[in-house]
């Protein structure tokens, strides 16, 4: 399959190293994959060749890519699935930290879609051939509930259901930090970093409203463990809007979570995982009306975390 992609760069990225602005408009494509492309000769600025994969990117510039590539394929295999709830219409998985939902991005194994694919006979078509039954997703580090739909007509409820709000999403979150409050709201609009276009940001660029409501359950020296309820469903919002606030989730490099923990005099690695999970849903059958609660505990390695450090406060 040849691809071609065309991009006209905004006055916000003007002086971004052309991979860089490159992979963050190609999500689908690394950064490697990108260079070389342009050594190649296949990437073009202003109908010229782009010389270097460190050539900045000018406002107003057009960029076109040309290539030819595998067309992505999701495929069944043999993977563990954690199954919480499961009827003639949808299924609720308990997603383990690591697993990224569905094909794309440079993976094309090893997903929530692949392991669906082998344990569920139908799953809806309404998302696309990469993403059969998704109705909504974790990020890769996240753990906990998934909701997936078996057929078009469950997809489209539900998809609704997210739309207006009316699915309620509860987190269990560690952060860095003893918070202010006992429990708050941050209203923040999330949008994408001007400078690291992977990445979100409070305020960043095309900015939309963002609202998180918080309580704490737990108070440690150096942490505080929260539930956090999104009340708006913008990438990475909880993420963003803690790290907003000086208090990173624990494990969170990419929102400034240290990665050596500093206490009683020593230094140890901080969690190999974000510390956020999805433990709760509460949503309307599709179908049927019926109100259900799915609930998914805390994750074995989360749990040892928060004894860790318990015996680390004594």
């Amino acid at each position: 399959m040849t691809l071609t992609r065309e991009f006209l760069v905004p006055a916000e990225a003007a002086g971004e190293r052309l991979d860089i602005f490159l992979a963050a408009q190609m999500p689908d494509w690394s950064r490697s994959q990108i260079k070389r492309l342009i050594r190649q000769g296949l990437v073009t600025l202003d109908a010229a060749p782009a010389r270097k994969a460190g050539e900045p990117v000018e406002s107003g510039g057009h960029i076109k890519v040309q290539a030819a590539r595998e067309e992505l394929r999701a495929t069944a295999q043999d993977l563990p699935l954690a199954i919480v709830y499961e009827d003639a219409d949808l299924l609720v998985v308990n997603k383990a930290a690591g697993m990224v939902v569905h094909v794309g991005a440079g993976v094309t194994s090893g997903t929530l879609v692949n392991a669906l694919l082998h344990h569920v006979a139908t799953l809806s078509s309404a998302g696309g051939e990469l993403r059969p039954g998704i109705v909504h997703r974790l990020d890769k580090m996240t753990s906990g509930l998934v909701i997936v739909a078996k057929n078009d007509a469950a997809h489209r409820r539900l998809s609704e259901q997210f739309k207006s709000r009316e699915v309620h999403k509860v987190y269990v979150a560690l952060v860095h930090g003893r918070m202010a409050h006992d429990r708050g709201e941050i209203a923040k609009p999330v949008g994408r970093d001007p400078v690291r276009r992977t990445r979100m940001k409070a305020g960043g660029i095309a900015a939309r409203p963002a609202l998180t409501r918080y309580q704490v359950l737990r108070r440690f020296r150096h942490f505080s463990l929260l539930e956090a309820e999104p009340q708006t469903g913008r990438t990475h919002q909880i993420r963003v809007h803690l790290a907003s606030l000086g208090h990173p989730v624990v494990g969170d490099s990419t929102y400034g979570a240290p990665a050596i923990l500093r206490w009683g005099g020593g230094e140890e690695p901080t969690l190999s995982r974000t510390f956020l999970h999805a433990a709760r849903l509460t949503f309307a059958h599709p179908l049927t009306g019926q109100r259900l609660k799915v609930e998914a505990p805390l994750p074995q390695d989360l749990a040892v975390f928060l004894d860790h450090i318990e015996s680390r406060d004594r």
